[in-house]
């Protein structure tokens, strides 16, 4: 089984969000379950300070108003083969993936993104120098999901699988691009790329590509529906009746471990918890935090109006006349960047942020957190609620994607159900009882820590499905050891199974 990984980040090279932790860690394992797995991705300014290695392999031609490039072959430092795309005008550039250093997005990321589906085309067709083919093609999020449409176009049969990682992110561009882009006028239509008088690189995905899977069960039924379809949901509500859309929640890259994290002053495990109270010391004094005795509520998020840190603000003021404190780091939209600096103003002492990110200071606020504040509009998988648990920091959060599906209520953390702040209210004062009775505090914290998020359970679930779209079976190395069961519940076990 020989597959073409697409995707716009990669976290050993390039990374702006969680998709760059599931392309980094996703193909490991499946490289594990003995496929054949290799990634492409653009060739950003900031990968050649991170690559060992680079060969030119192959040389692809322009089409429409996408410029040529070459293919370059480098790998990851445990092997995994990595296709680049070198456009330097396209992606050689200061700022992140997708947005200028001033935080905007770039004007011509129509092109840019369709350059990375075209070539993944091509590859998949077969081109001269690269000695290898694959035979099917995932694509991730927009950025990559034009590819599906691009195979169609020119006739090319072989299975594709688009994973949405955020539906709400879509690609939209204006109707005249279609000949830049090399996109067909019969495929301008509603039940191809046209989205409300524009094109849609997401929708070209979902209509084009024989399946479609999001990252958790809970978020597959939710854009099914009109308020978190975004637009979409009539397509989504197509695929599911048909039995082409699927959840499959992801996992949590090894690294995540309290009792040998090197980024930890102090570690700790579910056995023995006292390296997590130094770790919530070193917190408070680097956050410049009053010393205190009453429970920290942690946030590592970008600073965007999905997390729901409007709540957060709103709630802020409970939190500390109650006596706790709260810890964010994050950084995103400057408005809500602004919003988060009033209220440390307003409450010195009590709340601390820290506007940027820092891996390290991430593992180590995660670790020091007694509550992870989570009161997401919508979260489509999310890893940080599964980073806190591991880390015995209890999440309070909103039941919604893959927080309702990866968060047992009671159990290993606080869950409420409609996005209101007298309910997010009585989620933090039930985390605030729980605090107050030690021995529950303790057993929850232990319960959430033994909770196994690996990747072997979903690296399996998308093997099925390659197997099923391709026909082929994956042949098994000897040494895979056998997956392990997850804590969840058997009535999420059985909606999972269901989608």
């Amino acid at each position: 089984m020989k597959a073409l990984f697409v995707t716009s980040e990669f976290a050993d090279f390039a990374k702006a969000g969680g998709l760059a932790d599931v392309s980094a860690a996703l193909p490991r394992a499946l490289k594990q379950r003995g496929i054949d797995v290799r990634i492409l991705m653009p060739a950003y300014q900031g990968v050649f300070d991170k690559i060992s290695s680079l060969s030119v392999v192959a040389s692809l031609p322009g089409h429409a108003a996408i410029e040529p490039c070459l293919i370059g072959e480098s790998q990851t430092h445990d092997g995994i083969p990595v296709y680049l795309v070198l456009a330097p005008s396209l992606y050689q550039r200061q700022g992140t993936p997708y947005t200028t250093p001033e935080g905007y997005d770039w004007g011509d990321n129509d092109l840019r993104f369709a350059r990375l589906c075209l070539a993944a085309t091509e590859i998949a067709r077969g081109i001269e120098g690269l000695d290898w083919k694959p035979d099917l093609v995932h694509v991730n999020d927009w950025t990559s999901a034009l590819t599906p449409g691009y195979m169609q176009w020119t006739g090319l049969e072989m299975p594709s699988i688009l994973t949405i990682h955020n539906l709400a992110h879509q690609g939209v561009f204006p109707a005249d691009r279609l000949d830049a882009l090399g996109i067909p006028h019969d495929a301008y239509r509603t039940d191809g790329v046209e989205f409300h008088g524009y094109i849609s690189f997401m929708k070209a995905g979902l209509i084009y590509a024989d399946r479609v899977t999001t990252v958790s069960a809970t978020y597959a039924d939710e854009i099914t529906s009109d308020h978190l379809g975004s637009g979409l949901h009539g397509v989504t509500r197509g695929l599911a009746a048909e039995g082409r859309l699927s959840g499959i929640v992801n996992g949590l890259e090894e690294g995540w471990d309290p009792s040998s994290d090197k980024h930890l002053p102090f570690p700790f495990s579910a056995e023995n918890l006292k390296g997590k109270r130094a770790n919530t010391d070193f917190i408070r004094t680097s956050l410049c935090l009053s010393a205190s005795d009453g429970p920290l509520f942690g946030v590592v998020s970008r600073l965007v109006h999905q997390k729901g840190l409007d709540l957060v603000a709103e709630i802020a003021g409970h939190i500390v006349e109650q006596g706790g404190q709260i810890a964010i780091l994050g950084t995103g939209d400057p408005g809500v960047e602004r919003m988060l600096l009033d209220l440390t103003r307003r409450h010195r002492g009590s709340i601390g942020l820290i506007a940027g990110f820092s891996d390290t200071m991430a593992h180590r606020l995660v670790a020091a957190s007694d509550f992870f504040l989570m009161p997401s509009r919508f979260e489509p998988c999310g890893l940080t609620q599964m980073q806190a648990q591991r880390y015995g920091a209890l999440p309070v959060a909103h039941a919604t994607g893959g927080l309702a599906d990866t968060i047992e209520d009671g159990e290993t953390g606080f869950l409420f159900k409609d996005f209101s702040y007298d309910n997010f209210l009585g989620a933090c004062n039930r985390a605030f009882e729980t605090f107050a009775d030690k021995g529950r505090l303790d057993a929850m914290r232990r319960t959430a820590m033994r909770k196994v998020f690996d990747w072997d359970e979903p690296a399996a679930a998308y093997e099925r499905l390659y197997e099923e779209v391709t026909g082929i079976a994956v042949v098994r190395p000897v040494s895979l050891p056998l997956a392990r069961k997850t804590l969840a519940a058997p009535a999420r076990e059985a909606r999972a199974s269901a989608a």
